[in-house]
């Protein structure tokens, strides 16, 4: 029987945290596009491949989320990357959502994905996956999150959560409220941030799912973008916490937040002063599952040429270390 609270404390173990290397296509395409390079199959894995074989990773990182595609096929160098991983001592994750639908008139969506969940983790377990993840999303305005976008995408992270452990797999669940699209006040995103966590969990706990055996990935209580009113570092510090403290059990062994539209530098300094502050008043590891903010600085060092590798990686490490070290 596979010990999936075994998991989840590994992968929030001390100084370490989770890599997001899960980007669709779409999103791969974008990431690309913006250093000038052409999104093929080799680029994409070329980039992946760059990350997970740069030294001291597996000091920072404890486990890595891929994409089905980045899974399944063998790197450039032949080798498979969940191979590489194991190696390192790294958990392989997996992504398994399918993307949005849209269903009401606010343009709001529920997260596709749950039919043939259970044949998939059949075959991502023999591929070497040991957790996974699931996003669902949720917009901030006047009246929004709507009720019914909160409960069609707790039902549906609920679903996900409870097939992932069956399957003998660890869930990450992530229910991103996109506070920073917006003029919204730092209060308006504590209010709606705080009704999706509280319908989260309490589907989840309708449906026995072990919170021992999972982890929660949620968005950090911002301003929006646009918002006259900006909070200190402290402000957000505070207001996430306490949204945390209200809505979390206190056996969800994690949080692993992710880095939503942030820079590296805001990402880094936020979780960092959530440690400073509250790391020995609560009872779960406030730890990151960043993508973009781990990623950003890397990838621009390399823009696509081998040349650039070697700066590419010391970039990338330097980066992976600062938000270790924002763990405390």
């Amino acid at each position: 029987m596979i010990d999936l609270n075994q998991i989840t404390k590994q992968l929030v173990a001390p100084k370490k945290g989770i890599l997001a290397a899960d980007e669709s296509l779409k999103t791969m395409t974008k990431r690309l596009s913006s250093i000038g390079v052409e999104s093929t199959l080799e680029n994409r894995s070329m980039w992946r491949q760059i990350m997970v074989e740069t030294e001291g990773i597996e000091n920072y990182i404890s486990g890595i989320i891929l994409y089905d595609e980045t899974l399944r096929n063998p790197l450039s160098n032949g080798k498979m990357i969940a191979d590489i991983l194991k190696e390192k001592g790294i958990l392989v994750g997996i992504k398994t959502d399918e993307g949005t639908y849209k269903f009401n008139n606010h343009e709001e969506t529920f997260t596709l994905g749950l039919d043939n969940l259970e044949k998939k983790y059949e075959e991502y377990k023999k591929m070497g996956a040991v957790f996974a993840k699931w996003r669902a999303v949720y917009k901030v305005g006047d009246d929004l999150p709507s009720k019914e976008a909160r409960v069609a995408n707790a039902i549906g992270l609920t679903q996900y959560a409870l097939i992932t452990q069956r399957a003998g797999l660890v869930p990450i669940v992530e229910p991103e409220v996109l506070v920073l699209e917006g003029d919204h006040d730092i209060e308006t995103s504590e209010e709606a941030t705080e009704e999706v966590l509280e319908d989260v969990f309490k589907w989840l706990e309708r449906f026995n799912v072990d919170f021992s055996g999972m982890l929660l990935k949620p968005n950090m209580v911002l301003a929006g973008k646009e918002s006259k009113n900006q909070p200190t570092i402290e402000e957000i510090a505070q207001k996430t916490v306490k949204v945390l403290k209200k809505t979390v059990p206190e056996e969800v062994p994690g949080i692993v937040f992710l880095s939503g539209g942030l820079s590296p530098d805001e990402a880094t300094e936020y979780l960092k002063k959530m440690n400073e502050m509250y790391k020995n008043d609560l009872p779960w590891q406030l730890s990151y599952s960043y993508g973009r903010a781990l990623q950003q600085e890397g990838l621009k060092a390399w823009s696509g040429k081998p040349e650039n590798i070697s700066q590419a990686q010391k970039v990338f490490i330097e980066r992976c270390k600062k938000v270790s070290e924002a763990r405390g």
